[in-house]
């Protein structure tokens, strides 16, 4: 038995990599009834990994809908007691055609491991995997107690975490809780994200006349649904970005003056930033022109149509005027901010500006509570500890604007802090065509999550 986990890392680099793709070719869709067995075996290969690598209790625990992946290892006298989430749900692949290799086939291309839950989240879990048995085969325990929580349905919201966690408090009892969900500042900066945004989301179904009408013979005096929804969806914003939902804005929790200095300092270059998305230049950007652009992705609320359609959509033309139109809507929120609300006010704002000759229902969707903590606190300091052990440069502090809804559940449940020690980049793709993941951060990532577990309880001593 060797005492150095990075060479343990190192000569078993590749077989890794193998067990990672292999979990990788499970079309683990959980929004599609259609791969519900692919989930179900996703899970089961996790279990039955859990087992081989000296993980104890292993069990498929059911939710209502996809089980939960649970493991421990509760033998560390004295230290912490951890709580790791991940989850090992994929979201859908479309569309198919922009993908380079086929999204359920993981390919390694220039350092980077390119395949469906690659970056979100399979890789990343799988690596507290890799970390837990390096530690094991090289010192023969783990440095602190550990209980794992692996989800199959966090890409649909979490919907029945919630009320699993409420009938399961006793089991998932710790001291902290670890999620590698989250990405890094940029490549080879490392961050500790200390804040998520929260989530409500709506589909907005409209209809004016009773069926599709030819466009000749009614054209000029029956009401468009597609030209009803696209001006009620025009009410939301004014030009610059800002969203026009009275009451919208009431709520947020703005940022510290320190904060603010803090995402000054990380000097975001707003013209690269445009540019990179295909831009001209940051004058082709969007939001509140009063924030800057990393305070408007972090700490901002925001009103996204994430997808609108109705009328013909086929090849070539078909002269109708539609009778029915189709919007799905996701806001992003902020601390302060209660989902039910700000879709309550939503529901206003469409009643009020519906145009006239369409009726409009609404179908309320996800939500989740914003999460923002304290970042003084020793285990988040250690993350930033860690990522400098392994990637020579010290961590930054930064929020995310992306979603975990259940960070908040934990923290209201069980009272746990959350360290979010994430390896993934913005640029990588998830929840869109060719997802990869950069294996350099796998490689330093692993070292990092093993200093710090060799080093929390020693950290945790003075919280």
């Amino acid at each position: 038995m060797t005492t150095d986990y990075a060479s343990y890392l190192e000569a078993h680099r590749a077989e890794h990599l193998e067990q990672l793709k292999a979990l990788l070719r499970y079309p683990s869709i959980s929004t599609d009834p259609a791969h519900r067995t692919d989930v179900l075996q996703c899970a089961e290969f996790l279990a039955a990994h859990l087992r081989e690598i000296g993980l104890e209790h292993v069990e498929l625990l059911p939710t209502g809908g996809h089980p939960v992946v649970y493991a421990d290892w509760l033998h560390a006298a004295g230290a912490p007691t951890v709580i790791v989430y991940g989850h090992y749900d994929v979201q859908p692949v479309d569309p198919l055609h922009f993908w380079t290799t086929p999204p359920f086939e993981p390919d390694i291309r220039d350092g980077r491991l390119y395949a469906r839950g690659a970056s979100d989240d399979k890789g990343p879990t799988f690596m507290h995997l890799k970390a837990f048995e390096a530690l094991l085969q090289t010192e023969g325990a783990l440095p602190v107690n550990v209980k794992l929580c692996i989800e199959g349905e966090e890409e649909i919201g979490s919907a029945h975490l919630p009320a699993f966690l409420e009938r399961n408090q006793d089991r998932f009892r710790g001291d902290l809780l670890v999620i590698s969900d989250t990405t890094m500042y940029g490549p080879g900066q490392p961050s500790v994200c200390y804040g998520l945004r929260g989530l409500a989301a709506l589909q907005v179904d409209l209809r004016t006349v009773n069926r599709d009408l030819h466009s000749g013979i009614y054209g000029g005096a029956a009401p468009n649904a597609i030209h009803a929804l696209t001006e009620l969806l025009a009410s939301m914003h004014d030009k610059a970005g800002r969203v026009l939902v009275e009451g919208f804005y009431d709520d947020v929790q703005p940022l510290t003056d320190e904060e603010r200095r803090a995402y000054q300092q990380l000097d975001l270059k707003e013209t690269d930033y445009a540019k990179a998305l295909g831009l001209n230049g940051a004058d082709d950007l969007v939001g509140e022109p009063e924030f800057s652009v990393l305070e408007r992705v972090w700490a901002r609320p925001t009103l996204e149509i994430n997808g609108i359609y109705g009328g013909f959509e086929g090849e070539g033309t078909k002269t109708v005027i539609p009778a029915e139109a189709h919007a799905k809507i996701t806001c992003r929120l902020v601390p302060n901010q209660d989902p039910q609300k700000i879709l309550d006010l939503l529901e206003k704002h469409i009643a009020a500006h519906t145009p006239t000759g369409a009726h409009v229902t609404v179908q309320r969707m996800d939500t989740g509570n914003p999460y923002v903590t304290a970042f003084d606190h020793p285990a988040i300091q250690l993350a930033a500890e860690a990522y400098t052990h392994a990637y020579g440069v010290r961590a930054v502090f930064t929020r995310m604007g992306g979603s975990i809804p259940i960070v908040e559940t934990f923290d209201r449940l069980l009272g746990l802090p959350a360290v979010l020690i994430g390896f993934g980049l913005d640029t990588e793709n998830f929840h869109a065509p060719n997802e990869h993941f950069h294996l350099d951060n796998f490689d330093k990532g692993l070292r990092t999550l093993c200093y710090y577990w060799k080093a929390l309880p020693k950290a945790m001593e003075a919280s």
